[in-house]
């Protein structure tokens, strides 16, 4: 039997998503060479949907790919690619980050060596290669290896696990930088002529947020709740949002170029009073089935700014205390760390707690072409 080509990889639970994640010194030399390697491994493109022959399961919250490797920066101890794997199409959108994976890295980075923390609790400092941002992830040690068990429970995951601290350093810049059209709240003029408001951010990834009413929803929609024609609309206001960012030149160059960027959220007030607010965010055009890390980061974010939609749906900024919001599988509960820059108030830090283990690992069998 010929082996194809045999990849060491690790197949990890972080937060809500899972992914392979895989050495950089393990894939070839040459990096032109590792899109059609990991979209075999993912089993992409797959016209069925399914990804029936790879380990991705046909969910956008699976179909993920991490690259790990010492980091080059003195700062950090790990420098990580995230890549988004397309489940119909040939294609690896390596423009974002995944929040809920990156609770996975540093477990990754303890189980290859790739750190060697002291036993206790220890942190380990994480470079986004794909954004230019840092994380430290807080977690406990024990004889030298990474404490993935406990009885930390998150919304969306069965299961219980040992709980990750994930801080995201300088998530947005100042607030120049955050709000990349200069406005707190903008109003995007779709192809059909109608116009909706949005607070466009970029901090954890480019997103946008819209009112769950403007687009006939209220905001605690599951997937099987939302017509296929409100979900074209919503990626009509995604692509109208790519150009007024600067991430795309035109409307046809978003859909085709950053399908997964920017991020969007429809998002209603709640009348509990734990709770801020109800977000439903798409991802590669479905539904969420929990909520995206990054997503939350730039909801954290928008919601300590007065003035956005997020706040407004809010009641208020939301600052100083953490932010508790609902989703499709329960709540998510972070917190935005605001400080001072000489143009006034920027966020420091955001801090999310998540859990994360290995489900496999081994070699992924891939087909000689």
């Amino acid at each position: 039997m010929e082996d194809g080509y045999r990849l060491p990889a690790t197949l990890m639970r972080g937060g809500t998503s899972k992914g392979l994640f895989i050495r950089a010194d393990a894939l070839p030399d040459d990096t032109e060479q590792w899109h059609p390697l990991l979209l075999r491994a993912i089993g992409s493109p797959d016209p069925y949907g399914r990804q029936t022959d790879g380990l991705g399961s046909g969910s956008a919250n699976s179909s993920k790919v991490v690259i790990v490797s010492p980091s080059r920066r003195d700062d950090c101890d790990v420098d990580a690619l995230f890549g988004h794997v397309f489940t119909k199409e040939a294609r690896i959108d390596w423009s974002g980050n995944c929040g809920n994976l990156a609770a996975a890295v540093p477990l990754f980075a303890v189980m290859e060596k790739l750190a060697r923390p002291e036993d206790g609790v220890a942190t380990i400092a994480i470079w986004q290669a794909n954004v230019g941002k840092r994380i430290l992830a807080e977690l406990e040690i024990f004889k030298g290896q990474a404490v993935w068990q406990g009885d930390f429970r998150i919304d969306g995951v069965a299961f219980p696990g040992a709980p990750i601290r994930l801080r995201y350093l300088d998530p947005a810049g100042d607030c120049s930088e955050m709000f990349p059209t200069g406005c707190l709240l903008d109003k995007l003029k779709l192809p059909d002529g109608s116009q909706v408001d949005a607070t466009l951010i970029d901090a954890g990834n480019p997103t946008l947020f819209v009112r769950a009413r403007d687009f006939g929803l209220k905001g605690r929609e599951s997937a099987a709740d939302i017509d296929p024609t409100i979900l074209r609309r919503l990626e009509m206001a995604r692509a109208a949002a790519t150009v007024a960012m600067g991430l795309a030149p035109d409307f046809f160059a978003a859909g085709r170029e950053y399908p997964a960027t920017p991020k969007i959220s429809f998002l209603s007030d709640d009348d509990d009073p734990a709770c801020a607010l109800h977000a439903r965010a798409l991802s590669m055009g479905r539904l969420h089935p929990a909520y995206p890390g990054t997503d939350a980061i730039a909801l954290a974010c928008a919601c300590a700014a007065e003035g956005t939609l997020p706040a407004e749906l809010a009641g208020k900024p939301v600052r100083g205390t953490p932010l508790t919001f609902s989703h499709p599988s329960g709540t998510l509960t972070l917190e935005a760390v605001l400080g001072l820059d000489p143009l006034g108030w920027k966020v420091d830090e955001v801090i999310m707690t998540r859990t994360a283990r290995p489900l496999m690992r081994g070699d992924v069998y891939i087909p000689e072409e």
